[in-house]
């Protein structure tokens, strides 16, 4: 039987180089090492394009090339003829191929050295085996059919946003085995990414930011595509340092105090996978661990049909919160007065940065939230509130479209049940929450 592309993907990992023969246009052979060979579908692969050396010029004089890829477990070798269709230097392919480039070349202790000018579209011709005695095959891949049917119903279970993301790092521990994870949920005005939940850290990092583009997390979710790498690498881990407001402004040290990311000191492979609901982007899925190849295809395509279905049940759930939101909640006292040494609470209008005491808590819509839910207890009683009340507060400065209220709720409820247990969000009800304050307020705003 002929041999497919779809067959080799994992002779696409980077873990054994490939080589690649070509030719120039008088007829003189040249053989070299590829870095990257990236199974694009099932007639097309995708090359690095980093230098322009002899490779580069014999492939746009003659299109022709033959290329050699190893199985990292089996060692068989298998022949590809190819012939090169167009260089393409942005994009979806491009940003994929130049994070695997990054881990590839922190692995070889190469970086900085190893830079994608371009990915080299190629289509394959025909495949072939080079004879030779192979190692035996590896067992079947941990996510299959039966795995998945059984994932997607625990998440078809789920009747809330905060449920579904839990019963999805569930899922990912047991039965696949995944112990360290996280969801991040999208946030379109500001364009990052927020941690919602995580397993497996000794922090949760809960609040944790970044913006799209940044790291190995914010690239996949800038590009829309699931990016894996098999190596260590420090120049697509979870994001460069953020610029910090507060400095900038003059205002005060630490105002942009940057939550950190939970992570493995010594992780050797991570996978992110964007949660889409049709285009729209809503999350993404990270995962990682400190054996290297960790996530290969198989675990690829199983991530992404757990991340389909998240993201087309986070829709139909978002839709079914906004259409049946309660109205206004009646004014109600707390049963019980605050007691204990009041809690400073601090607002810097900037960017809704919320400080209790010295400490930085969240900012953005969801400090924006808590500030609200703060006054109202403090100058009404109120403890009582409805999603509706808060899309409808234009303080808030919600989005028009998509605006993920229950996902910031679930983000503010999680952080203050790590960092101030004196303030906590209850949920009474569809689009009903209860706001309670154990210890007497002191709030103070800074201004601009």
């Amino acid at each position: 039987m002929p041999l497919s592309l779809q067959s080799l993907r994992p002779c696409f990992e980077g873990a054994v180089p490939a080589v690649i023969a070509t030719c120039a246009r008088d007829g003189t052979p040249n053989v070299s090492y590829i870095s990257e060979v990236h199974f694009v579908d099932a007639q097309h692969v995708a090359l690095s394009f980093q230098f322009f050396s002899k490779t580069r010029q014999n492939v746009l004089e003659n299109p022709r090339a033959t290329v050699v890829v190893v199985q990292p477990d089996t060692g068989a070798q298998y022949r590809l003829a190819v012939r090169y269709l167009r260089t393409e230097d942005s994009g979806p392919l491009f940003e994929c191929m130049r994070a695997k480039l990054a881990g590839i070349a922190s692995h070889a202790g190469m970086t900085g050295v190893f830079k994608l000018r371009g990915s080299d579209v190629y289509r394959v011709e025909s495949v072939s085996e080079v004879y030779g005695t192979t190692l035996e095959a590896p067992p079947a891949p941990e996510v299959d059919v039966t795995t998945l049917r059984a994932c997607m119903a625990r998440l078809s279970g789920a009747n809330d946003l905060a449920s579904l993301i839990d019963a999805l790092l569930d899922v990912l521990e047991d039965p696949i085995g995944i112990v360290h994870a996280m969801v991040l949920m999208y946030d379109p005005v500001g364009e990052r990414l927020y941690t919602v939940a995580s397993r497996g850290y000794a922090e949760s990092g809960v609040g944790a930011e970044l913006h799209l583009g940044e790291g190995l997390i914010g690239t996949a979710a800038e590009a829309r595509i699931p990016i894996r790498i098999s190596h260590a690498t420090s120049e697509f881990g979870y994001g460069r340092a953020m610029r910090e407001d507060a400095e900038s402004h003059g205002l005060t040290a630490g105002l942009e105090a940057r939550i950190p990311f939970p992570g493995l000191p010594q992780s050797q492979s991570q996978i992110a996978v964007p949660i889409l609901a049709e285009q729209r982007l809503i999350g993404v899925l990270f995962a990682e661990s400190e054996a290297t190849g960790r996530f290969g295809y198989d675990e690829e395509d199983g991530f992404m049909v757990l991340a389909s279905h998240v993201g087309a049940i986070a829709s139909l759930l978002e839709d079914e919160a906004v259409s049946t939101a309660g109205e206004y909640a009646q004014p109600q006292r707390a049963s019980a007065a605050p007691q204990g040494a009041p809690l400073r609470v601090r607002r810097y209008l900037e960017n809704d940065s919320i400080f209790v005491g010295e400490d930085y808590l969240i900012k953005g819509v969801a400090g924006a939230i808590l500030w609200r839910l703060l006054r109202a207890h403090l100058e009404d009683g109120r403890s009582e509130h409805t999603n509706r009340e808060l899309r409808l507060d234009p303080a808030i400065r919600l989005p028009d479209v998509s605006d993920n209220l229950e996902a910031r709720l679930i983000l503010l409820q999680r952080r203050l049940e790590e960092r101030c247990p004196a303030l906590r969000i209850e949920k009474t009800g569809r689009g009903r929450f209860r706001f309670n304050v154990l210890r007497p307020l002191r709030l103070a705003e800074i201004p601009r």
